[in-house]
């Protein structure tokens, strides 16, 4: 049944609060304390993942191994918005169910739903559904929400989603209609357990095979192993992945892309201490997804501010002959972390100033700023003018950290900067010299160790060689 004109008013209460996890706001803010303090976390370099697949039990059985899902989130994390994909536990319905009638709310208050993207998406593809009551009482994508407050805060908007078709060619079909949005700036949740009822150790070998399929990032490899598994004819196993669909949804977001799956936790419910049975069990994995070419991201919105500011900056140096005290970030995220930057000043598409430092103490929000100072009046180049700053151009480049490398084979020309040290000398160029040159990647070395270093043509055979990449934008 379709939603009525009253019920288009209406928030989504929580259903399960003070069922599968605490009731009140303070008793289920101590819990999620304690969950996250007993999580784990990869040892790979922290940034943003893009993905993350949690389980949906109550917090007692699956709550330690879904923080440990949302534990991958770096402090001072934002995302413009999340999408949560569930699949339905209550109705069987062709295609999605997205939430457009008001906003979700747990014990922690109101997180504001995106419905003005969830109304496009209903009006873009007949996938797409205003159906709420689909809603109403599903646990598996409501149990996510509380993990996402206590991580980002409230400070995002949501996509709720709820898939109700048990079609390969549908979940397709969605990622397809998703995939524009599959982007560094959005979070995407994908809820679901594993192995449902077989005894324990059954369990771990069985969700071991199905997690191995999901980091394959191979659709059809997920699709063979759960058939596989099914056919293995595993005593009381009723399924290996109850939230297929929504996680074959995120494989065919994902397929073909420089994308990397890492397992982060498991248990059962036969590993809840006070619960734990061990004949009949449900298994729980969590798995982040990281972006492969990207060390990090700045999102349009840190961009702008860094562009505001560094601009700022130049002006008060211009019209007072001093530098400014910086700014503090309006917004969280890469800004308060330490991270290396350049600043370059453009008049008329001429370079008049080039600065920067590579990450030591300073957070990229205050460097910036210093940086930009800096560049206007580079001694290199003819001093910025009060009346150059309608045609001046700022253009920023956050760096990555710097990687040592043995082999100049492992530089590629447009995506690495190279940094070339040798005793007290050292020298850098960014990765977009080489693009703007054009020159081969002896010319590149060259013309940094000669020029940059002062190390000679040749300098960069005897020199410690690192690689490093960059964020890069202009305004």
């Amino acid at each position: 049944m379709e939603n009525s004109g009253f019920e288009k008013l209406k928030n989504r209460e929580p259903f399960v609060a003070g069922k599968f996890y605490p009731g009140t706001k303070g008793s289920l803010k101590k819990e999620l304390s304690e969950l996250f303090s007993a999580a784990k976390k990869t040892e790979k370099p922290q940034k943003p993942p893009q993905a993350l697949i949690s389980p949906h039990a109550g917090y007692v059985f699956s709550g330690k191994v879904a923080a440990s899902a949302f534990n991958q989130i770096p402090e001072n994390t934002t995302y413009k918005r999340v999408f949560v994909l569930a699949s339905s536990h209550q109705f069987l319905f062709g295609g999605v169910a997205v939430f457009i009638s008001g906003n979700y709310k747990t014990p922690l208050g109101k997180i504001k739903v995106d419905t003005e993207l969830a109304r496009e998406l209903i009006e873009s593809d007949e996938i797409f559904r205003d159906y709420n009551e689909a809603h109403e009482h599903e646990h598996s994508l409501e149990v996510q929400l509380p993990f996402l407050q206590y991580k980002l805060k409230n400070k995002f908007l949501l996509v709720p989603v709820i898939l109700g078709t048990n079609n390969p060619a549908d979940a397709e079909k969605i990622a397809k209609a998703l995939a524009p949005y599959f982007t560094p700036e959005n979070l995407f949740v994908i809820s679901t357990d594993f192995s449902h009822y077989p005894e324990y150790n059954d369990a771990i070998k069985n969700d071991f095979k199905t997690a191995e399929a999901i980091c394959s990032n191979n659709p059809k490899k997920l699709l063979k192993v759960l058939d596989e598994n099914k056919r293995k004819k595993i005593s009381h196993l009723a399924t290996s992945l109850c939230g297929w669909t929504s996680v074959l949804t995120l494989l065919y977001l994902t397929q073909n892309k420089n994308l990397e799956y890492i397992k982060i936790d498991y248990q059962n419910s036969g590993d809840a201490e006070m619960y734990g049975d061990k004949d009949r069990v449900v298994g729980y994995w969590a798995i982040a997804v990281y972006d492969k070419g990207k060390p990090f991201f700045v999102s349009e919105e840190e961009q702008k501010e860094l562009l505001d500011k560094a601009r700022n900056s130049i002006i008060h140096f211009l019209e007072t002959g001093k530098r400014s005290s910086p700014e503090p970030p309006a917004t969280s995220g890469i800004l308060k972390q330490c991270a290396g930057v350049f600043v370059s000043v453009y008049v008329k598409n001429e370079l008049r100033g080039c600065i920067g430092n590579f990450a030591k103490d300073e957070t990229l929000n205050d460097l910036v700023q210093r940086m930009a100072t800096s560049a206007a009046c580079d001694y290199r180049f003819e001093n910025l003018q009060k009346d150059e700053l309608d045609n001046l151009e700022i253009e920023i480049s956050v760096l990555a950290p710097l990687k040592k490398i043995k082999s100049v084979d492992e530089i590629e020309l447009g995506k690495h900067g190279i940094y070339i040290k040798k005793g007290l000398n050292s020298g850098t160029f960014l990765p977009q010299v080489a693009q703007k040159t054009g020159w081969t990647l002896e010319e590149f070395l060259g013309h940094c160790a000669r020029d940059k270093a002062g190390l000679g043509w040749d300098g960069w055979k005897t020199a410690e060689l690192f690689t490093y990449e960059a964020e890069v934008f202009r305004g």
